[in-house]
């Protein structure tokens, strides 16, 4: 069992693109949960179980759920390993991407992030993902 999913999630992470439904999509969401968690230095499963629970939410499918946890593991480990990705990067492309497709303004949802800075056991920590959280709410209100 664990030899076919390290091989479904090789052939995932290869050709996304090609496999993936509204591949775009996905990554954009997974973006905007990897902004809030990779706030946190240290984060726990915690957060991850709430990206699971919004996803299924979203996308009622388990295959594409575990697609979007797996994207927001490889950015927050991309930004955490500071391997050409900052938080400062991300709120970038995000903002970039807001601006040339306006309907991704709709996939924000603030309800679906505050659950993750509850997770933060530092004071700080939270009160930073939760100005991420207002942030990314004007900016969906300003697109939207």
């Amino acid at each position: 069992m664990k030899i076919l999913f390290n091989l479904k999630h090789y052939l995932y992470s290869g050709l996304r693109e090609v496999l993936v439904y509204h591949h775009n999509s996905l990554e954009f969401r997974a973006k905007v949960f990897a902004l809030i968690i990779a706030a946190n230095r240290h984060p726990s499963e915690c957060e991850y179980n709430h990206v699971y629970e919004a996803g299924m939410k979203i996308y009622k499918d388990k295959d594409r759920v575990n697609i979007l946890i797996l994207n927001t593991r490889e950015y927050v480990k991309k930004v955490h390993d500071k391997n050409g990705l900052s938080l400062d990067d991300l709120v970038e492309d995000i903002v970039k991407e807001v601006r040339q497709i306006s309907r991704y303004a709709f996939k924000i949802d603030i309800s679906l992030l505050h659950p993750i800075s509850e997770c933060s056991v530092d004071e700080d920590t939270s009160t930073y993902q939760i100005r991420m959280i207002e942030f990314l709410d004007r900016l969906k209100k300003e697109y939207s």
